[in-house]
């Protein structure tokens, strides 16, 4: 018996090395993890979504059918860019960025920004719908940092080609965001703003300099709001505030333990009935786990798992300076603000309202988020022989017809 399976599991592992060999498979990865991500949001939000859209709206559809709409215009844009030049792409890059950045600071211009849940960053479109211009200041600043690191690749070896602009600029798009009161999205702004100076290669030193300076800016962030500071304080110890600071932290975990291994069954959360806040947004993961179980939590770890690998493969295998710069950083930006979102609703990090890519309801970010990894397919086509095997799949294809 175990003689069968030493031999088994070598044949495994050498199915998913020349799986891995094949031209496409970062791409085919991209895809998969993407769509499956996708739908499982779609299906989600209405599920954690539908009490409160019957109560609130007077139509359990009302939210998904908003969701399904930003789904539909991300997967158009995710098409067209991952077929456009990256070349034409580029040519984009810094009206993307300037037109980002003035919708950032139109939000604080009074009436006509919008304050939610103590944030003021969305601003008011037709239809009831609104925008939150920070999703696409993440997507905006990625471009820009990877286009400005491309053209300075031979001077990447000194410091100051690395720091500048990108930190003052990146930084103070961060900053606005601050001022918004939207702690989570900066917080992942100067993750990405740390990360990608990483991937540039800035010496120790200078890194170690910038993180003390970003790590007492966030201190002197948090101590602003009593709020935040309640909720830093309290998250090791949720119990010690059960009906304040702690209630979403503890009604998050009721609904992971009431879930259990398997799950109580699609449609069958306590917690969406309203005793969990966001329930639909910001801790989907716990209706998630509470209706599919650990189970279904583990299909959503493991489909970001795939997903950051792929992006991280598509970075190191390329050759060209503004891909690697690129897809690094849309697999930065997409896996640390996952990691934060599963990391508060587990009860490891503080609460501090993050949505879960592709998975939480959003417009804003479902439609920004799908964009990106349009980007990140067209990306994948750099890689060694990828874009020959993409033309031979699709010349087959007419063929057949």
């Amino acid at each position: 018996m175990s003689t069968t399976e030493d031999r088994r599991t070598p044949a495994i592992v050498e199915a998913a090395r020349r799986t891995l060999e094949r031209p496409l498979a970062s791409y085919q990865l991209v895809l998969g993890a993407t769509t499956l991500l996708l739908g499982l949001g779609l299906i989600m939000v209405l599920s954690a979504s539908s009490i409160f859209a019957l109560v609130n709206y007077g139509n359990s559809f009302s939210i998904v059918l908003r969701q399904m709409i930003f789904a539909v215009l991300g997967v158009i844009g995710a098409i067209i860019v991952s077929r456009m030049p990256l070349a034409t792409l580029r040519r984009f890059i810094t009206p993307f960025l300037v037109v980002s950045v003035l919708l950032v600071m139109a939000t604080f211009v009074p009436g006509v920004g919008l304050e939610r849940n103590g944030n003021r960053n969305w601003l008011p479109l037709f239809g009831g719908f609104q925008l939150q211009p920070s999703e696409f200041a993440k997507l905006a600043l990625v471009l820009w940092i990877a286009d400005i690191y491309a053209r300075r690749q031979k001077y990447l070896n000194i410091p100051r080609y690395v720091i500048t602009p990108m930190v003052p600029v990146a930084g103070s798009v961060a900053l606005l965001v601050v001022g918004q009161h939207d702690l989570g999205t900066a917080l992942v702004l100067f993750a990405l703003i740390i990360g990608m100076l990483w991937v540039a290669g800035l010496p120790r030193k200078q890194m170690g300099a910038l993180l003390a300076m970003l790590f007492v800016g966030l201190v002197l962030a948090v101590a602003q709001s009593p709020h935040r500071v309640q909720r830093l304080l309290n998250f090791t110890n949720p119990e010690a505030d059960p009906d304040s600071a702690g209630f979403q932290a503890i009604h998050g975990m009721m609904a992971l333990a009431r879930g259990g291994f398997w799950g109580v069954g699609l449609g069958g959360s306590r917690q969406k009935w309203g005793s969990l806040p966001e329930a639909h947004t910001d801790f989907i993961l716990a209706v998630i786990g509470e209706e599919i179980g650990l189970v279904g939590a583990l299909v959503v770890l493991v489909l970001f798992i795939v997903l950051g690998f792929a992006g991280l493969r598509i970075a190191t295998r390329t050759r060209e300076p503004f891909v690697r710069y690129t897809a690094a950083g849309i697999t930065i930006w997409i896996m640390i603000q996952a990691v934060i979102n599963i990391g508060m609703v587990l009860g490891m990090l503080p609460v501090i309202g993050i949505p879960l890519p592709l998975i939480s309801y959003g417009g804003s970010s479902l439609l920004v988020t799908l964009v990106a990894l349009g980007i990140l397919l067209n990306c994948a086509k750099s890689e060694p022989g990828a874009r020959r095997a993409l033309e031979a799949g699709r010349a087959n294809r007419k063929k057949r017809k």
